[in-house]
């Protein structure tokens, strides 16, 4: 059975704000989504692998060609305010002449330009698809959504465009970090 979320305020409840998800106290593994908490489980070993190969490459690519940063490990974003969005990425890639100066502590004021999710068991497909949005709707200009068990991949696009990719088919950056592309079926090994 799906994980319900963890925090559910009633109407005695403030909304939290991008600033108290820093404070002690506040699970690692949680978003911020119109000022409530949403706490999930730990994603997992499969998870995680998946994260660190696709991580790995991006990351190597971005550096050898000097396009920008690539984050990885739930990377919070600040999407929105009052309330406060904040919202964790798997991965995250933004461009060169976005990143801030000086690295920030907290959470950037904007959507990368590329956000990858994977997927873990608990995730249901209308949570997946409200982060997705929410993506798209702060600036990211592309949404990579790796489904390990069904061995496939959705691209969601600035535009509204979305493609269905299979484990024989490669993530590819487009416009977004250019150059790059990703072979599934090596990522999603059992």
């Amino acid at each position: 059975m799906p994980a319900e979320p963890a925090y559910v305020p009633d109407m005695a409840t403030p909304l939290m704000t991008a600033a108290d998800l820093l404070q002690p106290g506040v699970p690692e593994h949680a978003d911020l989504v119109r000022g409530v908490l949403l706490v999930r489980e730990p994603p997992g070993f499969r998870h995680a692998d998946i994260t660190a190969g696709v991580t790995t490459a991006l990351r190597i690519h971005v550096d050898l060609h000097n396009l920008g940063r690539v984050v990885a490990g739930e990377a919070g974003f600040k999407l929105a305010s009052d309330p406060d969005t904040v919202r964790g990425a798997d991965i995250a890639f933004v461009r060169r002449d976005r990143v801030p100066q000086p690295t920030p502590v907290g959470f950037p004021p904007f959507a990368p330009d590329l956000a990858v999710e994977i997927l873990s068991p608990g995730d249901r497909p209308g949570e997946t698809l409200a982060k997705v949005a929410d993506w798209l709707s702060a600036g990211a200009r592309l949404v990579w959504v790796i489904d390990p068990d069904r061995r496939l991949a959705r691209v969601y696009r600035e535009d509204g465009t979305e493609s269905l990719l299979g484990e024989d088919d490669s993530l590819d950056g487009e416009d977004v970090v250019s150059g790059f592309a990703l072979k599934l079926a090596p990522i999603l090994q059992p």
